[in-house]
């Protein structure tokens, strides 16, 4: 298991298109992948799990991945989420 934490950057937060830029980057590692806020864990795969967290810009949350390629997946993640969302 693999863990990293990172702060979203972007002012709106992890809204609908955001969060479907990260479904599919997450979509692309083998590994199970989830995104914690606040000891709520959801499925990072999953636009609903996603977009129920309610992440918004400045929030802190947790990526975790589980399997083959799960430091690659924590990894890739991150870099999107500290990019803004190339918005």
């Amino acid at each position: 298991m693999y863990v990293k934490e990172v702060t979203v950057q972007n002012q709106v937060g992890l809204h609908a298109r955001p969060a479907t830029f990260f479904i599919q980057k997450a979509n692309e590692f083998k590994s199970s992948i989830w995104v914690e806020k606040e000891e709520r864990r959801v499925n990072a795969k999953s636009l609903l799990g996603v977009l129920s967290l309610g992440i918004v810009g400045g929030t802190n949350i947790k990526i975790i991945a589980d399997g083959t390629d799960e430091q690659n997946a924590v990894d890739g993640l991150i870099r999107l989420v500290e990019s803004g969302f190339a918005e």
